[in-house]
């Protein structure tokens, strides 16, 4: 497989037992990330870029099919393995943020490293920093997620997704809740993050969202109806001048 390939997915079907009922949520997707791309998965409610989002970032298993992960073999590994692929080669970013309360960002940004078993670990504190340096937070590091706004908690939670260095940060409906202004913050950051070359997947029912990648992939009943390039890119830097609505503060 080629060095530029990220991630690769073969005939992935997916299908669950409802009962004396199979459901088709994926009839043989085949995808191709290269490293360096920012792609858009979209599609509507039960389209299954929710069960594609679950493989790729190895919560789950395909029924049929192969996938390959920055040149692993996934679909026949054990739990502990996955579990291990995921820790060292996927940085995900929830819409709910998904941060520990009473904790500080740097120790939030930690946290991943905590269960590597590479040897990062021993740096943890040193990777962390760097991390929430990189997202801008360089003076929030000792601030718990309840003394910061909705878009510096994303933030964080995009630092603890790059802490680990993954090959493809694997991100879902990451603007949901987040005004409008601080949606076009953070993907503003998402592009800037895909400028120097981290390899970003957005999982996204917004089409304005999808807007900003260089690629989009839509899927409906299970398949890939289209995969192509963004023909105008969305800007969301260029954007930010043009924004006056504050971005709302954190509870008091």
């Amino acid at each position: 497989m080629a060095n530029d390939v990220v991630m690769h997915t073969h005939g992935v079907c997916k299908v669950y037992n409802m009962g004396k009922t199979k459901v088709h949520a994926l009839r043989g997707v085949d995808l191709t990330v290269r490293r360096g791309e920012m792609i858009a998965i979209i599609g509507a409610s039960g389209s299954g870029k929710s069960t594609l989002m679950n493989i790729i970032g190895c919560l789950d298993y395909p029924t049929e099919g192969t996938y390959h992960l920055d040149g692993v073999q996934v679909e026949n590994m054990t739990k502990n393995q996955l579990a291990d692929i995921r820790n060292q080669k996927i940085g995900f970013v929830f819409q709910g943020f998904n941060l520990l309360a009473r904790t500080s960002a740097l120790e939030n940004v930690e946290l991943p490293l905590l269960y590597d078993r590479t040897g990062r670990k021993m740096k943890a504190r040193t990777l962390a920093r760097e991390a929430l340096r990189r997202v801008g937070l360089s003076d929030r590091m000792d601030h718990e997620p309840s003394e910061l706004s909705g878009g510096q908690q994303q933030r964080v939670a995009i630092a603890r997704a790059l802490v680990s260095s993954p090959a493809i940060l694997l991100a879902d409906e990451p603007t949901g809740n987040l005004d409008s202004k601080t949606s076009v913050e953070v993907l503003s950051l998402f592009q800037e993050l895909n400028a120097q070359g981290i390899t970003i997947l957005i999982v996204t029912h917004e089409r304005d969202i999808a807007a900003c990648a260089d690629r989009v992939i839509e899927l409906r009943d299970g398949l890939v109806i289209r995969d192509e390039a963004v023909a105008d890119r969305r800007n969301a830097a260029h954007e930010l001048t043009t924004i006056s609505v504050p971005e709302a503060a954190p509870p008091s």
